[in-house]
């Protein structure tokens, strides 16, 4: 029987909208007081936070940065850059026994009906007795105190008003306590191997890999570098890697050269950095400020990542070592450094303040190919492999027929066409050889697409020419 009338129907649209990848989200590694946090995340996994509170909610926090290396990150990021998100992993573990101090029994002094414990005093298991002896009373949290952590004081001992011991002058508290110096370079790796988990845990894949305090061990360097070439087998990420500049590491900067060289400071997806920067009485590593600033360009630029961080405003007052003492690089030393050696930097540069400075990634000098040694090429290349792998994978195992090549290919083009009118790219165009795809292939289901990109070099060098022209000295005084 006949469908009479005027009917409409919807047929696939020939292109595909593009999934951009997300660009400056960095994954930190480190140790974190979860001990204090109100919700604290599970260690050695990764925790996304979209905020200062968030990551005070789920990580604790500690101006102890030595200790608590995340927290470095957390201030950073948060606070001076205002970037978001971040995802962390904190390989400190309160419920690990190797990674905290056996319970020991003290004696404290009651003030204004308080104790301060130290920061590092676990919760689970504390006694708190008063009196002494068998005469002693064991208290009760909730009905004769409660506890609290306190950035300055520690943890705090609060006595209850109506309490069996809220007139005491003193108790014995008995407890185990966190030790960060437990943590060790083989638990940093650990970490770092999680940064797989990151697109199903919290369903982002960053694209920079950092271990403040530790990046400069040359196991973890490496496998941050190894975890950059691939996350997931699949995405692109870049390594920012600090030199070590305390005492035996480099502390002058003509130490640097050998000391890249000897500790295999070369991959193309490592980023070094040196020295350490301040910015009152706080101290960083300069990658933890350097991830806030790729970020912040990145998303100054719509989250395209084709614009150097380098001659961008760190948010620090002076360069410095890992023992504090004040490094003034000259000009001169600071071009040798950024400019000959592959390493990032910092300089204040007549009134421009304090601004980062280095183009090139560790591959430089030794590696000249455009593509691996600056910066922003080399994660623009990551940005768009990473961008084709998230848009296309949904068309794998599909009927492999001329109509779906050429959907990839209308898509590849339409995008690239619209980040060379961005001028993200100075050109760009993808293609299916023949020469790249034999029938052999095909019959297996492999096809291969040849995509050209040229993202556009940084400027790092503009020549004037300065001539005396004594026409404009005859026209001045002509009759």
């Amino acid at each position: 029987m006949p469908d009479l009338g005027v009917h409409v129907k919807k047929q696939a649209t020939a292109v595909s909208i593009p999934v951009v990848a997300d660009s400056g989200i960095p994954y930190f590694v480190g140790t974190a007081p979860v001990h204090t946090a109100a919700k604290p995340a599970k260690p050695n996994y990764p925790v996304l936070c979209t905020s200062w509170d968030e990551a005070v909610e789920k990580l604790g926090f500690s101006y102890d940065w030595k200790k608590y290396t995340l927290c470095e990150a957390v201030y950073s990021h948060f606070q001076l850059y205002g970037c978001q998100p971040a995802i962390f992993c904190n390989v400190l573990d309160p419920a690990d026994a190797d990674m905290k101090k056996a319970a020991a029994s003290q004696s404290y002094t009651v003030s204004g009906h308080v104790v301060a414990l130290p920061f590092e005093t676990l919760w689970e298991g504390l006694k708190a007795t008063s009196g002494e002896g068998e005469s002693g009373v064991v208290l009760q949290e909730g009905e004769d105190y409660t506890l609290f952590y306190d950035e300055e004081k520690g943890c705090v001992l609060e006595l209850l008003e109506g309490g069996t011991a809220y007139d005491a002058t003193s108790l014995t508290v008995e407890s185990a306590q966190l030790d960060p110096a437990a943590v060790t370079n083989t638990d940093i790796v650990m970490g770092l191997n999680q940064v797989d988990a990151c697109m199903t845990a919290v369903g982002q894949v960053p694209d920079l890999l950092l271990a403040p305090g530790f990046s400069h061990d040359t196991v973890v360097a490496a496998v941050m570098a190894t975890k950059a070439a691939g996350i997931n087998g699949l995405f692109g990420a870049k390594a920012l890697i600090d030199a070590d500049c305390s005492t035996g590491g480099v502390t002058e900067y003509s130490q640097l050269t050998a000391y890249k060289n000897k500790n295999n400071f070369v991959d193309v997806n490592q980023i070094v950095c040196w020295p350490q920067v301040k910015l009152g009485e706080y101290q960083f590593h300069l990658s933890t400020q350097l991830a806030g600033l790729m970020a912040s360009v990145d998303s100054i630029n719509g989250g395209c990542p084709y614009e150097s961080p380098s001659n961008k405003n760190l948010k620090i007052d002076g360069c410095c070592l890992e023992n504090g003492s004040e490094v003034n690089l000259t000009w001169e030393q600071v071009n040798l450094i950024a400019g000959s050696w592959g390493v990032v930097t910092a300089i204040n540069f007549m009134g421009m303040g304090w601004t980062a400075k280095g183009n090139y990634t560790a591959c430089y000098p030794a590696n000249t190919d455009v593509k691996d040694q600056f910066i922003p090429i080399s994660r623009m290349f990551d940005w768009v492999g990473n961008t084709f792998v998230r848009t296309f994978w949904a068309r794998l195992d599909r009927p492999m027929v001329p109509r779906l090549v050429d959907n990839i290919l209308d898509t590849c083009n339409i995008w690239l066409n619209g980040q060379v009118a961005a001028e993200h790219l100075l050109g760009a165009r993808a293609v299916m050889l023949e020469s790249e795809n034999n029938p052999l292939d095909l019959a297996a289901g492999i096809i291969r697409i040849h995509v050209y990109i040229t993202p556009p070099s940084p400027m790092q060098e503009c020549d004037f020419t300065l001539e005396y022209d004594i026409g404009y000295l005859q026209s001045a005084f002509a009759a």
